[in-house]
């Protein structure tokens, strides 16, 4: 064949050859073919009776080798319609462990790849996920926690989802292209997809990084492919195209079918027609009349195409670009348009005269109807696909090369499960911290390790054929290992001044009844009690050997009264103002404690105004004595009580007056013990230094004497 290109373009109502010559950096047509089926032998792109397309395959060859010679070898396009998209999703238990790194989140992405590959396979009779070939993919939505959210890099949670459309490709679609080729003594000598060689030849791959939605509606299908970020990112198909406009025709009209699509084109090419109905009228078409009558059809296709375009690309493309036969249906670009709220000349539709490095001969065909024929025929001479082999854990996987496959693809065609390559968390561990339970996670699982050849590699590697991969499962997380201060903080500490010594008031920790050190390792089913010292009482109980037996007032009953003794109580001062023991300590405070002690009867008579004893202080011979007379009875229990007998809380006691007697000059010999070493003969007592008796009443501060042998002068 030299440099011609030969390229079947295998549709659900006809099959159209084409040849192409290269010429230099350029390519020229050289000759096309199209035939109708004769049967609906191709549903949705896929061969259903692989003799009867055959049989069509055949004539088409033959017609052009009849002209140009024998044809061996062919190109051709596996259907965008044939694809098979799906969504899915799939979660991470995150434990709060952050996704630190994008490998974690690629993994987490062909995890929902996978989850979409396995629902297809179990729709299918064979239930089998390597019938299905992944084409592409692209995330819909990332979540944590079930919100969501625009990145799960360093996001903490208990979950995190990655929800995705994918695209695949059935291999039945591959397997039915061979058998009607071989049918026909041809051999397929490149493979490409629909979309993909439409984009080939109009979106350069400079243009790829713009958001540009390509739709090519054709007869029952329209298939679309979105491309973004210098790639295809997506695909879809509905089922709504040209032929609904044609049925709008028919019905409108009275026509049948094959007159309408006859109708619908004349119209569109010269701008109206005579046609005549089933019952034998003859009626006259404008282009303006078709469309207003198609006006409700249009809109229909529209919304079905523009509704798919949002879906897989989840807000409106920067540009949208139309081709095959039914974009030429009248208003269809302003339809689609309104509906994805972009500017008119924002959607266009493009026929052959835009593929640049396309030569305009007299051979050139016409319209939008040949752009995916011609770019079958160059897209599989610049970038024809092939099979590929390559080794994963020593199972050999064949893959469809669609695209730029990497190592991700080769994990997902291979079955691995993704989820249970990733290192198990480590058994977190279960704590109660003031009667709370905490849950103390294990370390995060590491990822799977990759090996491309003998070097460590990542899920986006891309892998060439005869590829060996070797995946091997991730080390599993470690149990928690935290201190009481790595969990708890450091604590506060308060220094104050007590009986003028400086002291430090610690934060303590009790683990399981005991105290313990800051650098205490947890361990599992402990539980931890936090003191932060904070009052006067915290202060007592964990720091001070003084010990406030008597914190509350000290009462007694006198007489079945009520009577509070001072000295029972113990006192605090703050600041040299009394509080009580619940009260705040703030740096640098000054604490001072009065402690209780035991009260004796002697300590609450004075609170009644009384006195135990009556005194008067006299000197007899010049020695001071001190003379006392009990003014009270205090009886507890029936039983008389001294003045230094002890008191206890709530006592009962009874207090008496007793009946006063004046001190006389005898009352002194109870006190003092007198001399009578040279006493002799007779004696005289004084007072104030005038005689007077033993029975001669006496005053405070009186000078007794007694003076022996003679009289005083």
């Amino acid at each position: 064949m030299g440099g011609r290109i030969f390229a079947l373009d295998i549709g659900t109502r006809s099959v159209t050859g084409i040849l192409i010559e290269k010429q230099d950096n350029n390519f020229a047509v050289i000759d096309y073919y199209m035939k109708e089926h004769e049967e609906r032998s191709m549903r949705d792109g896929q061969i259903h009776n692989v003799i009867a397309v055959s049989e069509v395959i055949r004539d088409v060859k033959e017609k052009l080798e009849a002209e140009h010679g024998q044809l061996h070898q062919v190109s051709v396009a596996a259907a965008g319609r044939a694809l098979k998209t799906c969504q899915a999703e799939a979660t991470l238990k995150l434990d709060q462990h952050p996704i630190t790194d994008s490998g974690t989140i690629k993994h987490l992405e062909l995890s929902a790849v996978q989850a979409a590959q396995l629902k297809l396979a179990a729709m299918d009779n064979n239930n089998e996920y390597t019938n299905y070939y992944c084409v592409g993919y692209s995330v819909l939505e990332y979540k944590l926690d079930d919100a969501q959210i625009g990145s799960l890099i360093d996001q903490s949670g208990d979950q995190a989802t990655a929800e995705i459309i994918a695209t695949f490709l059935p291999k039945v679609v591959v397997e039915s292209l061979l058998a009607a080729l071989g049918r026909a003594n041809l051999e397929m000598e490149a493979l490409t997809l629909e979309p993909i060689a439409a984009i080939h030849v109009l979106i350069p791959e400079s243009m790829r990084r713009l958001n540009v939605a390509l739709v090519d509606i054709g007869a029952g299908t329209s298939d679309i492919a979105i491309t973004d970020k210098g790639t295809v990112v997506a695909y879809g198909m509905v089922p709504v195209a040209g032929d609904e406009i044609t049925e709008e025709i028919s019905d409108q009209y009275l026509l049948d079918f094959p007159m309408a699509e006859q109708t619908k084109k004349s119209i569109i090419r010269s701008g109206q027609d005579t046609v005549q109905d089933i019952l034998g009228f003859e009626t006259t078409i404008t282009y303006e009349t078709l469309v207003e009558d198609i006006k409700k059809s249009v809109e229909k296709v529209a919304d079905s195409i523009s509704t798919e375009i949002l879906k897989l690309n989840s807000k409106s493309p920067k540009a949208v670009m139309l081709v095959g036969g039914g974009s030429l249906t009248p208003n269809i670009t302003t339809a689609l348009a309104n509906r994805l709220q972009l500017p008119e000349n924002r959607v266009a539709k493009r026929g052959i005269d835009a593929i640049q490095n396309l030569v305009k001969t007299e051979k050139l065909p016409p319209g939008p109807d040949f752009v995916t024929p011609v770019g079958i025929a160059i897209a599989a001479k610049q970038n024809p696909v092939h099979y590929i082999s390559v080794a994963v854990n020593e199972q050999t996987i064949r893959m469809f090369e669609m695209k730029q496959l990497t190592i991700g693809d080769c994990l997902v065609q291979a079955g691995l499960d993704i989820k249970k390559l990733y290192g198990k968390p480590g058994i977190a561990s279960i704590v109660t911290v003031d009667g709370k339970e905490i849950t103390l996670p294990g370390g995060y699982g590491q990822p799977p390790v990759i090996i491309l050849n003998d070097f460590e590699a990542t899920v986006d590697d891309v892998i060439q054929n005869g590829d060996k991969i070797i995946i091997s499962k991730g080390n599993d997380g470690k149990e928690p290992h935290i201190t009481i201060e790595e969990l708890m903080g450091e604590g506060t500490s308060l220094f104050i001044n007590f009986n003028n010594r400086s002291h430090k008031l610690e934060t303590t920790f009790s683990v399981n009844g005991q105290l313990k050190p800051k650098s205490y390792l947890i361990q599992d089913n402990d539980e931890i009690i936090i003191r932060q010292l904070h009052t006067i009482e915290d202060f007592l109980v964990s720091e001070s050997t003084e010990k406030l037996q008597y914190t509350q007032p000290f009462s007694i009953f006198v007489n079945n009264r009520k009577v509070t003794i001072d000295k029972g109580e113990s006192h605090i001062y703050l600041n040299n103002k009394k509080v009580n023991r619940t009260h705040p300590l703030k740096q640098n405070d000054h604490l001072t404690i009065i402690t209780a002690q035991h009260p004796m009867v002697q300590d609450v008579l004075p609170q009644l105004d009384k006195e135990f004893w009556n005194t008067i202080n006299v000197t007899f011979n010049g020695k001071s004595v001190l003379i006392k007379q009990q003014q009270v009875s205090v009886l507890r229990n029936q039983l008389e009580l001294g003045p230094d007998t002890e008191l206890y809380f709530n006592d009962e006691l009874q207090i008496k007056d007793r009946k006063q007697e004046t001190f006389i000059f005898q009352d002194v010999f109870r006190y003092i013990d007198v001399d009578m070493t040279n006493a002799s003969g007779h004696f005289q007592l004084y007072n104030n230094n005038q005689p007077t008796t033993f029975y001669e009443s006496i005053q405070h501060g009186d000078k007794l004497q007694i003076v022996w042998g003679k009289k005083k002068s």
